[in-house]
């Protein structure tokens, strides 16, 4: 059983797992462990919020549950289902089975109370196909459950979670209710398509994950594609940073980040070129009015590092003609 004492630790921890933690991701997360609360992690697509769950599961060495979350998620896909198929398997057996089970039966009471016993058994754990909520619920062991862009779900999916998230335990009609046996590790991710409810939000610890400073995004790719010369990861990342300043559609994540460092490392690039940036920029951006959009800006930006300086001219008052020689000058 991993001992979590400090912040440091949560900090040191995700570095194995090759996550690197800001001080404010390694305190949610140490308070989150501390407090049993869920994490609910808020920011842009591909910031590293889903991969924070991964990579805890990792260094704890806790299973991950993921719950992909979308528009029409009920509780039958989240929670539980009964397995109809084997329902109905059984209850051929049970017919061919009637005549011995109930032969010797003296009166019809205790006929009926002998196949009442058997059909007990369609509603028990026996034809429970647990989905990822109650698999982490039940779970033996301590499990990390990544509830994966929350936004998406309905509104009434996410009334649902609120018995989840406050006692860690589900009602099944046919079962009761069941108890968590250890109280899982929560994350859920919300891009913010949506505002959530004050009820789910009241629930969780809470961050803001927004897109790292240059350092930290030049760390994080050095750690993921090592290979890459230190120069050309710079100069990459550099751009990246310059390319989330402009009005895109859909500015470059980390992870697309990470992408096209290996992509780099693939094509042997020793430099960022115009021919290379022509021919790898679609892999960090997605629209091809994106993509416009930043060859204009590269284009500019170059013209303008091209353009020699003009030198400074004296100071004269205004409104008095220049003389030959200053012309000249």
């Amino acid at each position: 059983m991993l001992r979590i004492s400090t912040i440091g630790d949560v900090r040191d921890l995700l570095a194995n797992g090759q996550y690197i933690a800001s001080d404010e991701i390694s305190t949610a997360m140490f308070l989150a462990t501390k407090l049993g609360k869920p994490l609910l992690a808020e920011g842009p697509a591909g910031v590293g919020k889903t991969e924070l769950a991964k990579s805890w599961a990792q260094v704890t060495g806790c299973e991950l549950i993921r719950l992909q979350c979308y528009e029409g998620l009920d509780e039958t896909k989240a929670l539980y289902e009964w397995e109809y198929a084997k329902q109905l398997l059984y209850t051929q057996l049970l017919r061919e089975k009637l005549s011995d089970l109930l032969g010797n039966a003296q009166t019809l009471r205790e006929a009926a109370d002998r196949l009442a016993t058997e059909e007990d058994v369609f509603f028990s754990e026996r034809f429970l196909l647990p989905r990822p909520l109650l698999r982490a619920i039940t779970s033996e062991e301590p499990v990390v459950l990544l509830i994966d862009e929350i936004d998406r779900a309905d509104a009434e999916f996410e009334a649902f979670l609120l018995e989840v998230l406050s006692d860690f335990q589900v009602s099944v009609p046919e079962l009761g209710t069941l108890k968590a046996k250890h109280r899982p590790t929560v994350i859920l991710t919300s891009n913010n398509t949506r505002e959530l409810s004050e009820a789910l939000k009241r629930r969780c610890l809470y961050i803001h994950i927004n897109y790292p400073d240059l350092e930290s995004e030049l760390r994080v790719v050095q750690l993921k594609v090592p290979e890459l010369a230190p120069k050309l990861a710079r100069q990459a990342v550099e751009l990246v940073q310059r390319l989330r300043d402009l009005d895109l559609k859909k500015s470059p994540s980390v992870s697309e980040t990470i992408d096209w460092a290996r992509a780099l490392l693939e094509l042997n690039s020793r430099q960022l070129d115009k021919q290379t940036l022509d021919t790898t920029l679609n892999v960090l951006l997605k629209y091809e009015s994106d993509i416009e959009r930043a060859r204009r800006a590269i284009r500019s930006s170059e013209e303008r590092s091209e353009r020699p300086e003009r030198p400074e001219r004296p100071d004269r008052p205004r409104g008095r003609r220049r003389s030959d020689e200053e012309w000249n000058t």
